[in-house]
């Protein structure tokens, strides 16, 4: 499967990968739908409502509890599939990174057009002034008054660049991985189950000609992959 995948990657020069959760947990950091996942422990609400717009509004002090001790990771380091991506776009055939996760891991690795579609813990900003403040900022919080995050400027709540549910997709960035995904000759799906929208909804835009599916669990699209892998990312990558 693996030579197949090298085979495909030495063919073609416009190269866009398109990925999820699965392509960080082998860098330690927990998904959210496998057995292991955020939506499998117990919280006093469902985390997709922790997770909320609404619950940001009306719960503020817990929702950055929550956040913090959920969504910030300590210490991930990029693995093989961040790094051969990183790679691969160096070489010159991968024109972009379009990515579900909010780690910042892909730009560690080295890549350097990378589409958030979620954001990113990295990014905070003042909701009033638009002050930009590092994710430590969001950390130190905890431990003053409600632990709520306030600009040191004017006193606005500090938000995470994350989409929260209820939150629209960012327009710029949702056009530039439409616009990368369009013109992909070879497009990789890899560690993600496709099931969020309207992200997972991205790969229709695709023209080329050989799609590729790499996810340890069948996908929607794996009926139309060129090439499907079902195993863990960093190893058909490396």
């Amino acid at each position: 499967m693996e030579q197949r995948l090298q085979k495909l990657v030495d063919r073609y020069s416009r190269i866009v990968f398109f990925g999820g959760a699965g392509v960080s947990t082998e860098s330690g950091i927990p998904d959210f739908r496998s057995v292991d996942g955020l939506y499998h422990q117990k919280f006093k609400y469902p985390p997709e409502v922790m997770l909320s717009h609404t619950f940001y509004e009306t719960h503020t002090a817990e929702f950055f509890d929550f956040y913090r001790s959920k969504l910030i990771v300590h210490g991930a380091q990029p693995n093989a599939a961040h790094r051969r991506l990183a790679a691969l776009e160096q070489q010159g055939k991968l024109t972009a990174v379009v990515t579900q996760n909010i780690d910042g891991l892909h730009q560690a690795a080295g890549s350097r057009r990378v589409y958030e579609l979620h954001g990113s813990t990295l990014r905070n900003h003042c909701t009033r002034c638009g002050k930009s403040y590092p994710v430590q900022f969001i950390e130190d919080a905890a431990g003053v008054g409600d632990g709520v995050p306030r600009c040191t400027a004017c006193g606005g709540i500090v938000k995470p660049d994350v989409v929260l549910y209820e939150e629209g997709l960012d327009e710029a960035t949702l056009e530039g991985a439409v616009r990368a995904i369009r013109g992909a000759d070879m497009l990789i799906v890899g560690g993600t189950s496709l099931a969020v929208y309207p992200a997972a909804g991205l790969i229709r835009y695709f023209r080329g000609d050989d799609l590729v599916v790499i996810n340890k669990d069948p996908t929607p699209a794996d009926s139309m992959a060129t090439l499907v892998i079902h195993g863990p990312i960093g190893e058909a990558m490396a």
